[in-house]
């Protein structure tokens, strides 16, 4: 079964990335689908999609989890570099 996690951080806003949606099967493919949509990269990491998928949507991250997300992020940073755009962003996890 397909499972999906969205992450967003806002610097100033958030002390830490915030879980804004997280599903399995349709709803899942619905959150790849809807990220895919809006330029979202998507971002492989079944320990982490798990993790997430245990926690309520609309909190932050815990500090347990700061070095999976850090791998997404940096990810995305590097993405964003190579398009040029040199911004962080949106992450995504999924399996």
């Amino acid at each position: 079964m397909k499972k999906a996690a969205a992450l967003r951080y806002e610097r100033g806003k958030n002390k830490a990335p915030q879980l804004i949606a997280s599903g399995q099967g349709l709803l899942a493919e619905k959150i790849i689908e809807l990220g895919a949509e809006y330029g979202v990269p998507l971002y492989e990491q079944k320990e982490l999609v798990d993790e997430l998928l245990a926690l309520p949507v609309g909190v932050e991250i815990p500090p347990e989890l700061f070095q999976l997300v850090a791998q997404v992020f940096a990810f995305v940073l590097r993405l964003d570099e190579e398009k040029g755009r040199g911004k962080g962003g949106n992450g995504y996890g999924q399996r």
